[in-house]
């Protein structure tokens, strides 16, 4: 096998690990999107907590995918490749969540959930073009 197609493969698995753990934060922000709904229309204290509980999860997800992107990064150079594949997963608003809870605040946390949720269906679309490519090239 070729010293090429073996950065190719190798280029693939990156992508696929990506695609892994941007798909769990996506799910992840999707449950948190729907106990947000259920908060904003007066779901106390339980909702407030199981919502930031699973964007904490996704918080995690995001981490690792920005890990396995930036290898995907390094690998795309091994295939004469580039692309910027950088997520910010830095925007959740916690504090103000936990302790102003009220019906503006959970407004505002429902916005950056949904627009963190945007960013990664954007992600997961472009890795997915990536890897698409890399397999033609096999």
């Amino acid at each position: 096998m070729s010293d090429y197609r073996t950065e190719v493969i190798e280029a693939i698995r990156a992508a696929d690990d990506a695609l892994f753990y941007l798909n769990r934060a996506k799910n992840s922000l999707t449950s948190a999107r729907n106990w947000g709904i259920y908060d904003m229309i007066g779901g106390g204290f339980f909702s407030t907590a199981i919502k930031r509980n699973k964007m904490s999860d996704s918080q995690m997800y995001m981490d690792d995918a920005n890990v396995a992107l930036r290898k995907l990064e390094r690998e795309l150079m091994d295939v004469n490749q580039m692309t910027d594949l950088g997520l910010d997963t830095n925007s959740f608003l916690s504090f103000a969540d936990f302790f102003f809870d009220g019906f503006f605040v959970d407004w505002i946390v429902q916005g950056k959930i949904n627009e963190a949720r945007q960013k990664i269906e954007d992600t997961i679309r472009t890795v997915e073009d990536i890897r698409y490519n890399l397999r033609l090239q096999l």
